[in-house]
């Protein structure tokens, strides 16, 4: 086998539609239920966390980016996806992986496009495990020197912090919040927060829309964070949120189940990345992304605060899969649902 994964709400419900309204997909409900149910088999426990706006540009970063990357302040939070510079010297962290022989990676296994098992093949792939694979190549020679763990969106950063994975490369926005518990990379996407939900729906975006309406997020997402602060009158909050009353029904560990419950009409919407969004609309055609963008976001690679050394490793990486590996991996995994991206953001230096 080529990889193995080595690891491993509720108010005012309305009542659930038929469920003759899976329709899409072939029967996508299934197979994310499915997901879940192999993910919760196969994850290593790693402990259960609890857990603006402008209209970006519909390129992946200034200039279709590759550039000599441009410095900023170290000590603000103006520009949280500014990295560490690149290196390819050695150093603990380096040195602990070498000694292992297998980089660590902590991917998303239900994220079509990203990181999704194949049906067919049961192999890891996407456009992070290309990035993952990339990493591992550089740092021992080749990319089957990987271990891949599935973590949920809710357990990215305590994987980190208790040593269960090396990096994390899984859709993982930037924001001044988390380089506080984690060090980031220079960013590899650009994305932006938008609302998923049937095309019959009369929910029109991140609006008002949504008052009343049942909308799911994935727990410490930035979707959830972007309800919190306006939630134009949405439920989103299950009762016991973060604790173990939590029902996983409105905000849930993988960003996958709430396409499930949507397509179950157990939910109205879902708030995600629209990067994530679009290959899940292109999954069911019964759905589609309402209104715009309502944020800008920047994806990286998360490293365990401290590892400098791997953080700059991952940056000189970063450095040559920028000149054509990038867009490689663009256009086979996600330009026929994302198009109109001309290249990766152009770095920022501390």
């Amino acid at each position: 086998m080529r990889n193995g994964v080595d690891g491993t709400g509720t108010h005012h419900r309305a009542p659930r539609r038929p469920l003759a309204r899976l329709r899409g997909w072939g029967g996508v409900a299934a197979m994310a239920v499915a997901c879940g149910l192999t993910a919760s088999l196969t994850l290593l426990p790693l402990a259960h966390d609890g857990a603006g706006r402008a209209d970006p540009p519909r390129v992946s970063g200034p200039g279709g980016g590759v550039g000599t990357g441009m410095p900023v302040r170290a000590d603000t939070c103006e520009n949280p996806e500014a990295s560490l510079t690149p290196s390819g010297a050695d150093g603990p962290s380096i040195a602990a992986i070498k000694e292992r022989g297998k980089l660590v990676v902590g991917v998303d296994q239900s994220s079509y496009r990203w990181g999704y098992r194949n049906p067919s093949t049961r192999a890891l792939e996407g456009f992070d495990i290309d990035l993952a694979r990339a990493i591992a190549k550089d740092i021992l020679g080749s990319d089957e020197k990987i271990v891949f763990r599935a973590i949920p969106t809710n357990q990215r950063i305590a994987a980190l912090e208790s040593g269960k994975v090396d990096l994390v490369v899984r859709t993982m926005t930037i924001n001044c919040k988390r380089i506080q518990q984690v060090a980031f990379s220079t960013a590899y996407f650009q994305a932006g927060q938008q609302v998923l939900a049937p095309k019959e729906s009369p929910i029109t975006g991140y609006d008002s829309s949504l008052s009343g309406k049942r909308v799911c997020t994935a727990e410490g997402s930035t979707a959830y964070e972007a309800l919190e602060h306006d939630s134009f009158g949405a439920l989103y909050k299950d009762e016991g949120d973060g604790t173990k009353d939590d029902k996983d029904r409105l905000t849930v560990p993988n960003q996958l189940d709430c396409l499930a419950r949507l397509q179950m009409g157990e939910v109205d919407a879902v708030v995600t990345d629209n990067a994530l969004a679009a290959g899940q609309a292109a999954q069911d055609p019964a759905v589609e992304l309402k209104g715009r963008p309502f944020t800008t976001e920047y994806y990286g690679v998360a490293a365990k605060l401290g590892n400098d050394d791997l953080v700059r490793r991952v940056n000189q990486v970063l450095v040559q899969y920028r000149q054509g590996a990038w867009t490689a991996a663009y256009v086979k995994w996600l330009k026929a649902d994302l198009p109109g991206i001309f290249g990766p953001p152009a770095p920022k230096y501390k």
